[in-house]
């Protein structure tokens, strides 16, 4: 009878400890669900709110686009909305490039190598952002040439990179009226240069530092023709104050 008693006791204990490992068995499937779920819930919020930064991104793109063909005199509908799309397309791809050599230098600045080894590793990345850039650009350029003429093309040149040329180029213009045919066509290669190179560059900060770079590049030019340049800009800020006065008494 004792070890009939015993066997059932033990039975139970048996039975109750199965009990006791299915409830914790259960409780951890049930938080490893949860958490899976939870996963599941951050990530596909994570890719719809990504997904609505790239519409919000491309709807930005597609404005600025649009801004720029605007002034193009397009009659086509479907032409000028083709263009349109070429046009995001290129901001999209350009920044794209960017984003993708910024990565590459912050990998290459986290690995903590000697600073020639850096250095070196850097000006690699820096010219292959460099190809891709010029091998995008090219494209781009043919693609505007088979579609527009080469008044339009020029104006989607100027509207990518803010009109900072012919604004420039009018100042100079009006600012130093005797320059030479010779000086006149070295300072608007010059600034063509620089419109081609500031297409390509990220941000309005870069496109326009691309530009600043250039005008430096005019400037020390024309000091070494003999120009005051700051002498130069004085009488021209006189001149135009003066026009100013004048418009305002004549009206």
């Amino acid at each position: 009878m004792f070890h009939m008693y015993t066997q059932t006791v033990n039975s139970l204990a048996f039975i109750t400890g199965l009990t006791a490992v299915s409830r914790n068995f259960n409780s951890c499937v049930s938080r490893l669900m949860t958490a899976i779920l939870v996963f599941l819930f951050i990530s596909c919020a994570g890719t719809q709110a990504q997904q609505n930064n790239d519409t919000a991104y491309e709807k930005v793109l597609h404005e600025r686009s649009a801004k720029i063909v605007a002034v193009l005199g397009i009659a086509d509908a479907k032409l000028a909305d083709k263009i349109t799309g070429q046009i995001a397309r290129q901001y999209y791809q350009l920044n794209a490039i960017h984003d993708k050599s910024k990565v590459a230098v912050a990998a290459i600045k986290a690995k903590n190598l000697p600073g020639e080894e850096t250095a070196a590793a850097i000006k690699v990345e820096g010219d292959k952002k460099s190809a891709d850039l010029k091998q995008l650009h090219s494209h781009f350029i043919a693609l505007l040439q088979k579609q527009l003429s080469a008044e339009q093309v020029e104006h989607v040149k100027d509207g990518m990179t803010y009109r900072v040329l012919p604004v420039t180029w009018a100042a100079y213009m009006d600012m130093l009226q005797n320059l030479t045919p010779e000086q006149k066509a070295k300072m608007y290669a010059w600034l063509v240069e620089a419109r081609e190179l500031a297409m390509d560059e990220g941000s309005s900060d870069a496109k326009h530092a691309v530009f600043g770079k250039y005008k430096g590049k005019i400037n020390n030019y024309l000091s070494a023709e003999g120009y005051d340049m700051k002498k130069e800009g004085e009488e021209w800020a006189k001149r135009i104050e003066a026009a100013k006065k004048s418009q305002k008494t004549t009206n």
